[in-house]
């Protein structure tokens, strides 16, 4: 038996298997898309409209809501896979950020349905024929459609000095910490920094180069109740201004909005306490 002939017997021994395990082919040429699985041709189209926020900086046409109507039964169940969608068979000009998809980075946060929130966590209402509405996140500089300017909230995030900081400990040995003080960083550890909550908080709307928002505050507590930073009287003195902190007025918008069901507000309140006790 030649070579080839042995190639082809084998070949086919592999693909009866195949069939008798009900195995299917995965095809390749369907992978780069990723965002849905195949239509399922038994199902009539189950039609959905998104409004999208639409505005190019190198155009003189001002920002629009763009209408998209997209078969739900051809991609996944979140408004992020109904965009990647769009993206990749309706418009490729359409602008948005996206990452993990997992609700990890944080990248994909904007305004859906007048709410902040990660389009890849947020699930298409498939019973409705409602349209969906896209924003960019509100009062926030839009770079390009969906996506926003960042630069000041990550300032912001640098000016609290985000990392451990010490004074007396060597730097060569490890900054050991008790299960009971590493269980005070829960619910402040978890944030993504995607700004769900500063840009749902009508403060940081009306003073967002002054007062730091509720996810910057967050971040800064979590600093301050860390048992390894020894920094912490400089940390509140820092944050004890009239604006870098005391524009919370606990109105809750952030825990709301938070992706993460964590609870900015609350922590403002506990670096208010702290700075009321401080000496």
């Amino acid at each position: 038996m030649s070579r080839w002939s042995n190639a082809r017997l084998v070949c086919g021994k592999v693909k009866q298997l195949c069939t008798q395990m009900n195995y299917r082919p995965v095809s390749t040429t369907s992978a780069s898309s990723s965002s849905a699985p195949l239509a399922d041709a038994s199902k009539p189209p189950n039609l959905k409209k998104l409004n999208i926020y639409r505005w190019n900086p190198d155009e003189s046409s001002k920002p629009s809501m763009q209408t998209y109507a997209i078969n739900t039964n051809e991609c996944g169940p979140m408004v992020l896979d109904a965009l990647i969608k769009i993206k990749n068979e309706i418009d490729p000009t359409l602008v948005f950020r996206r990452s993990c998809r997992e609700g990890i980075c944080g990248s994909c946060a904007m305004n859906i349905d007048g709410s902040n929130a990660l389009a890849c966590l947020t699930k298409i209402d498939k019973k409705t024929f409602k349209a969906i509405d896209v924003t960019p996140l509100p009062h926030m500089f839009v770079v390009k459609d969906l996506v926003v300017d960042m630069t000041n909230f990550y300032n912001q995030y640098k000016s609290i000095e985000p990392w451990l900081k010490v004074k007396n400990t060597p730097s060569d040995k490890e900054h050991l910490q008790s299960k009971k003080d590493r269980a005070k960083l829960d619910g402040m550890y978890e944030c993504i920094l995607c700004a769900c909550c500063s840009t749902s908080c009508p403060s940081y709307w009306w003073n967002p180069e002054k007062y730091l928002g509720p996810a910057v505050l967050l971040q800064a507590n979590r600093w301050i109740q860390d048992s390894r930073d020894e920094y912490t009287k400089e940390r509140l003195e820092v944050l004890d201004d009239a604006y870098k902190l005391y524009r919370c007025h606990t109105i809750m918008n952030c825990a709301r909005a938070c992706p993460k069901g964590l609870n900015p507000g609350l922590q403002i309140a506990k670096i208010k306490r702290m700075e009321a006790t401080r000496i």
